[in-house]
């Protein structure tokens, strides 16, 4: 069993050299590593520079690709080819014109093949147009016909400049870059000083206490650029008025105020970044913001009414909607009427005493889908029940199944409660709904004579008029924050008895005393102020005291 032996069994040595083979280990376990085990391939559409797709291709006479936005700064400050370390000038670069398809993917401009990292791509030196090598090679160099493909320009065989060849991938070997070697910065002053800027390349958010004193440090700064921001203020204008700046606790609540479309849920990127180290902390639960179709989509939320007209061949019927209760089926009724969808259809069922349904474009009741493509839920959260003729509801094939199908009953169906979503009433037209139930039918209760809804026309989209209103309370409340900004208007400055409020908080009284006095000094005035009153000579006798007669007993001094 050895090697070279008779021994029943393999030694330590023999498990350890070069040509042993085991379950765990194959041959040569323990020779060193092979030549070019350490490669690493730039890709084909990569800048050899930045290390990142390029989106200006230029090329060196050796087949070496850049990105003209990188290697001109790097060619200004070394001027040198950053992969073999040669001298380098600008003019020596060559402009790359890559074709690309519908999908913006490297292709070949003649065969419109899509360049991989495993494509022998080629360019030529005078154009600078980019060809796959199998076509250069059956087109151009087997046909003896040295004309460009694109233009018709002539080229000789030295003007091919191979930019990949998948046989011999050696000089895109970033191990043997020189300026990766000898461990050269590729970045500018700017990107330097980025890079160097702290509170640009850390995630405030994650640092816990020790954010505080970078933020302190960031605000210490900006308060001495609005220290000196206010001092050059203050030297172009005399005085500033308290009322053109705001209460800083109304300031705290107008940024800290919620959007109007927050969601009660939160975005969830703090407890997916607390559960995963491959996203970025986040220790703040921030509101989820939902899209204005999700916003108004919520019961109870548009409570204006709409009004469509469905023109049928037998008459029109006008429905009023109802999008507080039942919000998408409205949605989905509108914007189907809108896109003309309904124009055409016919009222495939048709059930004397109980309804008659519509809404299939294929008139066989199994077809119909919603403006979304897919069934939306059911909405029974709401008093609407089937309880009178003209009730519109959405049908369906079972719960959270609606389309684009929907029934107009011909009397009350309590049944259907919380089955059906109604979403609707015809408020006008009941004739035109006693003609439609008098309609003959077949077997299959569908109307011998078609009956077409010619076209949905929506008079009032109420979600639109609940837009209208939210635009116009928004400016009103832009208005009223301005004014407030601007220290309010003459109304906000004046008490309710119509005095005057100062700058600084003060009632002004015009000069006037309080109390009874005011009326006084006020009569005083009007009369003038050098007016003399006359004086009294005669004031006449004293009158005599009226003498009370005692009462009672009186003094007992004189018993």
């Amino acid at each position: 069993m050895g090697k070279g032996t008779d021994k029943l069994y393999i030694t330590h040595s023999e498990w350890a050299s070069e040509d042993a083979y085991s379950a765990s280990a194959g041959s040569g376990v323990t020779k060193s590593k092979a030549s070019g085990a350490s490669f690493k391939r730039l890709p084909f559409n990569f800048c050899a520079v930045s290390l990142q797709p390029f989106t200006h291709p230029v090329c060196t006479s050796d087949g070496t690709t850049f990105d003209l936005t990188n290697i001109l700064p790097w060619l200004k400050k070394h001027g040198t080819n950053p992969v073999t370390g040669l001298p380098l000038k600008s003019s020596e670069l060559i402009k790359l014109n890559f074709a690309k398809n519908d999908e913006g993917e490297m292709v070949d401009p003649v065969t419109f093949k899509v360049f991989t990292d495993n494509t022998h791509i080629v360019a030529l030196r005078n154009t600078g147009n980019v060809f796959a090598y199998d076509t250069v090679e059956r087109l151009n160099i087997k046909a003896k016909m040295w004309r460009d493909l694109m233009n018709d320009e002539e080229f000789s065989r030295k003007d091919i400049i191979t930019l990949q060849d998948p046989q011999h991938i050696e000089s895109r070997n970033l191990s043997s870059f020189k300026y990766l070697q000898d461990g050269v910065s590729t970045l500018t002053e700017e990107q330097e000083r980025e890079r160097n800027d702290i509170t640009r390349n850390v995630n405030m958010d994650a640092l816990g206490n020790a954010a505080k004193v970078l933020k302190a440090k960031e605000a210490v700064a900006r308060a001495r650029q609005q220290r000196s921001d206010l001092n050059r203020n203050l030297a172009s204008s005399k005085a500033i008025t308290p009322a053109n700046s705001m209460d800083k606790s109304k300031a705290n609540q107008l940024v800290n105020a919620l959007p109007y479309n927050a969601a009660q849920h939160t975005t969830g990127k703090a407890a997916a970044s607390f559960t995963s180290t491959g996203l970025t902390p986040h220790t703040s639960g921030e509101r989820a913001l939902l899209t204005d179709e999700e916003y108004m989509l919520k019961p109870r939320r548009v409570k204006q009414k709409g009004y469509a007209r469905i023109q049928t061949t037998l008459g029109d019927l006008n429905i009023e909607l109802q999008p507080e209760f039942a919000p998408r089926a409205v949605w989905n009724f509108v914007h189907l009427a809108k896109k003309g969808y309904y124009n055409g259809v016919v009222f495939h069922r048709n059930i004397r005493n109980f309804m008659i349904q519509g809404g299939d474009p294929t008139g066989t009741g199994k077809g119909g889908a919603s403006i979304w493509g897919k069934n939306f839920q059911d909405e029974f959260d709401g008093p609407l029940t089937h309880d009178s003729k003209g009730v519109v509801s959405m049908a369906n094939k079972g719960k959270n199944t609606n389309s684009s199908q929907f029934f107009i009953t011909y009397r009350s169906a309590k049944h259907l409660d919380r089955k059906h979503t109604i979403f609707g009433k015809v408020v006008g037209g009941m004739d035109v709904l006693n003609r439609l139930e008098n309609v003959e039918v077949s077997e299959d209760k569908r109307p011998l004579e078609d009956v077409v809804m010619n076209d949905v026309v929506v008079f009032v989209d109420p979600f639109e008029e609940f837009q209208k209103q939210k635009r116009m309370k928004d400016e009103e409340a832009m208005v009223k924050e301005e004014v407030v900004r601007m220290g309010g208007t003459e109304d906000d400055r004046t008490t309710w008895t119509g005095k005057r409020i100062r700058g600084d908080g003060k009632v002004d009284n015009g000069g006037r005393v309080g109390g009874v006095g005011k009326y006084l000094s006020n009569s005083v005035g009007e009369e003038g102020v050098n007016e003399v009153v006359e004086e009294w000579e005669d004031y006449g006798e004293e009158p005599l005291k009226k003498k009370t007669k005692a009462e009672g007993f009186g003094n007992f001094n004189n018993w």
